[in-house]
């Protein structure tokens, strides 16, 4: 059931979403660079600030946010590191997952974040005794029970997280280079991230569990739904991809399909409850429904 809901709301509104979403996120962040580098103060009025917000009317701050970029400092060359690395493994989790389920990941990752911040305001209300004032042009809040907030917390900087952590579930065995020099597994680094985001938890206050928790719930809400579906290696993806270009060029018709069982012969149009998959052990672009998907004989050349 839970499978129909989810192709059913794709064929809707599927065609809809952005293809190559990542290259307009790294615009934004390239553009808040700039910004940076010009008046770093203005990203100060860009930032997520629910206060702002509702009291003040400042309803582009919904939005601005992503442009305020993830500190990479002032080096440029780690910058464009930084930018080209995002934009490739974003790249990457699309041609893997299909360009309706990356938006819909990224942009869920972007509406639990403003969500989140604006349960913590609602939080700040509750507390009472909220006392504004403002540090180079950033707002910080004052509770009554002696707590300091900034909504700074609530950035791009999660969303990135979010996506990296996405990457090492997909290609756990994927290698970068640390420091340029130490090859290493993604997965290993994921969970390096995970830790630490668990000691800021830890150490920090109900402000960081609301930020954390709200920014990475994307990452949550995929990982429980997706977790039997989502590892890929590179010759999978390659193997998906050219069999999604012969089908583009393949001639068009009432009887083409998409996809075809290679043990009963059964296609999509035989019913919208069929999924289907490719076999990582077999040999060759070998396509299976979910009823022979781990009931096969696989295919092996000699």
């Amino acid at each position: 059931m839970k499978g129909n809901f989810s192709s059913n709301f794709e064929r809707k509104f599927g065609k809809y979403a952005i293809p190559n979403i990542s290259l307009y996120l790294i615009i934004c962040y390239a553009v808040g660079y700039v910004i940076q580098l010009i008046n770093p103060v203005f990203l100060n009025y860009l930032t997520l600030d629910p206060f702002q917000i509702i009291e003040r009317f400042q309803i582009w701050r919904l939005v601005t946010w992503l442009v305020v970029p993830p500190d990479a400092g002032s080096n440029l060359f780690f910058t464009l590191i930084m930018l080209y690395f995002y934009y490739s493994i974003g790249t990457s989790l699309e041609r893997t997952w299909g360009t309706y389920r990356y938006n819909l990941y990224l942009f869920l990752g972007v509406v639990f974040t403003v969500l989140g911040s604006f349960l913590l305001y609602g939080y700040c209300l509750l507390t009472g005794g909220v006392v504004q004032y403002s540090v180079y042009g950033l707002n910080i809040y004052a509770l009554a029970n002696g707590s300091v907030i900034s909504f700074a917390m609530f950035s791009t900087y999660y969303v990135n997280m979010s996506i990296f952590l996405a990457y090492a579930a997909t290609f756990p065995d994927m290698q970068v280079l640390l420091m340029f020099i130490f090859p290493i597994k993604v997965k290993w680094l994921g969970i390096i991230y995970g830790i630490l985001m668990i000691y800021s938890c830890l150490s920090g206050g109900v402000a960081v569990w609301v930020a954390v928790g709200a920014s990475l719930l994307n990452f949550i809400v995929f990982f429980f739904t997706s977790r039997n579906h989502i590892h890929m290696s590179p010759k999978q993806m390659r193997r998906r991809h050219d069999f999604k270009r012969e089908v583009r060029h393949a001639e068009t018709g009432s009887g083409v399909t998409k996809h075809k069982c290679a043990v009963c012969g059964r296609t999509e149009k035989d019913g919208d409850h069929l999924e289907f998959r490719f076999c990582s052990k077999c040999e060759g672009n070998y396509e299976y429904c979910q009823d022979h998907l781990f009931t096969h004989q696989h295919v092996k050349r000699h």
